[in-house]
């Protein structure tokens, strides 16, 4: 599961009408309104993520190569996720699939909330013992 990870937004408004229900799929609710007018949202003891105005009174911009990842439970979840990502306005970045070839243990789905940052959603499944 993520950590710790923040993202920009112009509109923030805008970005909690996107995150609330969003993150909310995972478990992850409002933590705390940050002073920037954005939201932390956590899972206590786990992880924490925010969207806020970016801290040098600067306008938000995409970072780009940046990305955050949310660890899920199940492949499952990573579809749902996704799906409901881009139901909330999030533009495809690439299809939840295996990664590394079909007999991969990686599976991934890409997107990009509605200020551009892109995120992922992605699990694992466990490898046999040797």
């Amino acid at each position: 599961m993520l950590n710790y990870a923040t993202v920009g937004s112009n509109d923030l408004d805008r970005a909690k009408a996107f995150y609330d229900p969003l993150l909310d799929t995972i478990g992850m609710t409002k933590f705390f309104d940050h002073p920037s007018g954005g939201r932390l949202y956590g899972r206590p003891g786990k992880s924490l993520f925010g969207v806020l105005g970016p801290y040098d009174g600067n306008e938000g911009t995409v970072g780009n190569g940046t990305m955050a990842g949310f660890g899920l439970e199940s492949r499952e979840a990573v579809a749902a996720f996704h799906a409901k990502a881009l139901e909330l306005g999030a533009i495809n970045e690439g299809n939840p699939g295996p990664r590394g070839g079909e007999n991969s243990p990686a599976y991934f789905a890409y997107f990009r909330d509605p200020d551009g940052n892109k995120l992922c959603a992605y699990h694992f499944l466990p490898r046999a013992p040797k």
